[in-house]
């Protein structure tokens, strides 16, 4: 079995693992059923990816969307991996180069759709091609309890006992019932080797603002991040089309996405995605799974999500690379309105409802919270965070007050008039605002009329607003969305128990007044120009950016400035097919000039020690070619020779013979030796 370091860094192109990788990677390998529930963005693709290279036979990947799969075979391709899907949208020419590599023995991933399962003769193909491991992604699609539900993923298990090989599930959905029906439906009720790992994403800013002006408050967020990608996810169609209007109109590069176009629209938007720099694409969540661009650099929500879990899927597709990245939801009464009555007015069990309303009720938490979003936003996954200092709360604080009274005003305003109203009404009652409703009703001899001046109508609206929130008060649909008081409220009203809420700032967090840059004005000149350069070369290759190089790769050359192919090497991101095919090229863009041109074998060994030992054999070889005195006949060994040698390192003279013959190792033999027994 082949090193996982090694290929690590000559493949991929990393020095290290991420914190928890090196474990599943290992589990994966040696043949364990493993499921893994890592962050969105924390590198799941890599825990099949490299056990496919380290064992024999062929991995067999089952992913949702034809746009995922072709995105990660195209990022194979640019390493060095035979990889290959089956998928409806391949070329007869595509589908006919997965079957050469299937009949040859080369190919070590195949990317297939839980769909395929159902085919019959499906199972005998992947029989006959030696498939020694199913890796599963996006896992939660087994369960009614996670997002996406697929029932083609229900084929997965039966597939698993029919092969008899190990099954590597992997998901980033973390709720208890999501894991527990995947380890039935999966693995037949038998607990795998589970992995949960920190959902933290530290390189991710969080930020929420109440809706004022939801459309100028998505244009300024998008302004302060002008030329960068990004996605703004709205709860409607048709929202989806103005906005995206409007971004075009201020000068964005902008289109729209969701899941009532045509097939072929939605393909034009994705490749558009995929390979144009700079792009917002305005989207409801059908715009989700199949998003695996690396280099997005904010998320905004134009309207507040579906759950949590669905808030932070969809914030996880920012800053996949490890940049910094940015993240806003907009929110407001009518969202949570919104949001109760999609979940009350629903066909699912009670149960089930229940279930839905404590998750909208942990991202109602996280909008108004008193304190760091980051350690809410973990707690809710189970996880103790310290205090971030990358959120909207930490870097500005909220103002709050004691708001028992004013809610127990509310509340009774709300029992006084047999919670038969709504938001607007009641803080008619409680301002003391005469209307012609108020006559009609005699609301205004209720003794909770007028006693809420210490409020404007905005102030109530931010109280009502945040008691939702709380899960104090829920519209019901049977009384078209009249407050109604829940059990949680009860306490609070009975003067048992308190609340604390926050003032509401009219003015929005300060935007910053320029494009927000990635590296430092000094070396925002060099990245422009490394950028123009993956841009010619993904043109010309007709691959999306991404797959030359990674935004987080750009930057780390223009802020560490590369001089040498060794150099180049050590560069996060550049593996050793990519150094190959590219890495004279960006050096040129670095230094100005053409790098040396180095023997291939060398190559090979650029960034690694024994790189550096190569050259030092080099210029040994170059002293002693002619003998000590120089007079002798002249004898050389090859580049392929001396890289074996720099690999291999020899601990006595013997094995420089058994390399180099005989002759070679009576010339240069003891000095070989000498400088392979120096320290590093």
């Amino acid at each position: 079995m082949q090193d996982a370091h090694a290929l690590l860094s000559s493949v991929f192109g990393f020095s290290a693992f991420r914190p928890g990788q090196g474990e599943i990677v290992e589990a994966v390998a040696d043949g364990r059923n493993v499921l893994a529930i890592m962050p969105t963005g924390g590198g799941k693709s890599l825990c099949f990816q490299l056990p496919a290279l380290m064992r024999d036979g062929v991995t067999v990947v089952i992913s949702p969307l034809i746009a995922l799969m072709r995105d990660q075979v195209r990022g194979l391709h640019e390493a060095g991996v035979v990889a290959g899907a089956l998928t409806s949208g391949n070329t007869q020419e595509e589908t006919d180069a997965v079957w050469a590599a299937l009949e040859d023995g080369s190919l070590k991933l195949l990317y297939i759709a839980p769909e395929r399962l159902a085919a019959s003769g499906t199972e005998r193909m992947l029989r006959r091609a030696g498939v020694s491991l199913i890796a599963v992604d996006e896992a939660h699609c087994v369960s009614q309890w996670g997002h996406d539900f697929r029932p083609d993923y229900l084929r997965i298990g039966e597939l698993r006992r029919a092969l008899d090989v190990p099954l590597a599930a992997f998901t980033a959905t973390a709720d208890a019932e999501t894991r527990e029906e995947i380890v039935t439906r999966l693995f037949d009720g038998a607990q795998p080797e589970t992995f949960l790992r920190g959902f933290d994403r530290p390189n991710l800013a969080l930020a929420f603002e109440v809706k004022q002006n939801p459309r100028g408050q998505i244009l300024s967020f998008a302004a302060a991040r002008k030329g960068q990608s990004g996605i703004v996810y709205c709860g409607t169609r048709a929202k989806t089309e103005t906005l995206a209007a409007a971004l075009a109109q201020a000068g964005h590069s902008a289109c729209h996405y969701h899941g009532g176009m045509e097939a072929e629209d939605r393909r034009i938007v994705e490749g558009r995605f995929a390979t144009e720099d700079g792009l917002i694409v305005v989207a409801t969540i059908a715009f989700g799974m199949g998003v695996d661009k690396p280099d997005i650099r904010w998320v905004a929500h134009a309207d507040l999500p579906k759950s949590i879990e669905g808030y932070y899927q969809e914030i996880g597709r920012a800053g996949r690379d490890g940049a910094p990245a940015d993240t806003m939801t907009l929110y407001g009464p009518d969202d949570i309105r919104f949001r109760r009555s999609q979940i009350d007015e629903g066909l699912a069990p009670p149960e089930r409802k229940a279930a839905d309303h404590a998750r909208l009720n942990a991202l109602l938490g996280l909008a108004e919270a008193l304190g760091c979003r980051r350690q809410v936003l973990l707690g809710y996954f189970g996880e103790v965070a310290q205090p971030c200092g990358n959120c909207d709360l930490c870097q500005t604080p909220p103002e709050t007050f004691d708001a028992t009274t004013p809610v127990r005003k509310a509340l009774s305003a709300i029992l006084r008039t047999g919670e038969w109203f709504g938001a607007g009404h009641l803080i008619d009652i409680l301002t003391g605002n005469l209307t012609e409703k108020m006559r009609e009703r005699g609301h205004e001899t209720l003794p909770t009329f007028g006693i809420g001046t210490e409020f404007d109508t905005r102030g109530w609206q931010a109280v009502f607003r945040q008691m939702a929130a709380h899960d104090l008060v829920r519209p019901d649909p049977a009384r078209h969305g009249a407050l109604r008081m829940t059990e949680a409220a009860r306490p609070i009203l009975r003067g048992e128990a308190g609340i604390t809420l926050r003032h509401d700032t009219i003015k929005s967090a300060p935007r910053r007044p320029q494009v927000k840059m990635l590296v430092g004005e000094e070396d925002a000149p060099l990245l422009s120009a490394l950028k123009a350069k993956r841009r010619a070369l993904a043109e010309a290759a007709r691959v999306p950016a991404y797959v030359i190089f990674t935004d987080r790769t750009l930057i780390e050359m223009a802020e560490t400035r590369p001089e040498t192919l060794d150099q180049m090497a050590r560069i996060t991101g550049v593996g050793a097919t990519k150094l190959e095919k590219y890495g004279a090229q960006f050096l040129a863009v670095i230094t100005g000039a053409q790098p040396e041109d180095l023997h291939p074998a060398r190559r090979k060994l650029a960034g690694r020690d024994a790189g550096s030992l190569y050259d030092r054999l080099l210029a040994v070889q170059a002293d002693l070619a002619r003998g000590e005195g120089g007079i002798d006949k002249p004898v050389t060994c090859s580049s392929a020779q001396l890289a074996k040698l720099a690999e291999m390192r020899p601990a006595d003279l013997s094995g420089i013979v058994r390399l180099l013959g005989d002759r070679r190792a009576e010339r240069f033999g003891d000095a070989f030796l000498e400088v392979l027994r120096e320290p590093g």
